[in-house]
């Protein structure tokens, strides 16, 4: 199945690069592309595209109003946005994902890393980069009232939901799950998206963020205990 992408970004050219590169690849399509964030949004919903390649430098709606705009439309519920940014500090890694970014990548990435991030992406999965990573764990060990409290939401998980949960905190696919918990791909994909729906959030990064923000995975890797 080909996967459509929106290319958002206020550069001619590097949309350009962006588009000869995917549609060199037989599964990938470009669908669109916006100079603003505005046009993004539109797009969006226009051509329903799978992944929005998304800068988070633009004039007027920027990479993140555009985000929270998409992740707020329940009619686009489908449609996952890859961040291209050079700015991977650590406020700006914390507030993609809490607009709603799927993934983070810098714009240093190497082309295939690109590739492999889209089909990522479309297919539900996760990717942040090493240095965003790194900036998100520096944000909570930069945070100094870090608890282990528990958001009322968690409560509601099962305790397989939140042995994924914390897998999916720690980075693991839907694939490395199942393989960790011997179950199949697909159970490990239902387990995941019934946490999403219990929790609120669209995405397996929104999924990490609150990991993080609760305590339940701790900044240096050790997992908070079963609730």
């Amino acid at each position: 199945m080909t996967i459509r992408v929106l290319l958002a970004d206020d550069q001619a050219l590097i949309r350009t690069s962006f588009r000869l590169l995917i549609e060199s690849e037989p599964d990938l399509e470009v669908v669109g592309e916006a100079a603003t964030g505005d046009e993004a949004v539109r797009l969006a919903r226009s051509t329903r595209a799978d992944v929005v390649l998304m800068d988070i430098m633009m004039p007027g709606m920027d990479g993140l109003a555009a985000t929270r705009a998409i992740s707020a439309d329940e009619s686009l519920a489908g449609v996952r946005v890859l961040m291209l940014t050079t700015l991977e500090a650590d406020e700006y890694v914390f507030q993609a994902l809490r607009a709603g970014a799927s993934g983070i990548l810098g714009m240093g990435v190497a082309l295939s890393d690109l590739l492999r991030a889209i089909r990522l992406v479309a297919d539900g999965e996760a990717l942040l980069s090493p240095s965003a990573t790194k900036a998100l764990i520096a944000h909570y060990l930069a945070t100094p009232d870090l608890t282990s409290t528990t958001a009322p939401e968690l409560t509601r998980l099962t305790e397989r939901e939140r042995e994924v949960f914390a897998l999916v905190a720690a980075g693991l696919s839907n694939g490395l799950i199942a393989e960790q918990l011997h179950v199949a791909p697909s159970t490990a994909k239902t387990h995941v998206n019934r946490i999403m729906a219990k929790l609120g959030v669209r995405g397996r990064a929104q999924l990490v963020a609150i990991a993080y923000q609760t305590g339940y995975v701790h900044p240096r890797g050790m997992t908070a205990p079963a609730r």
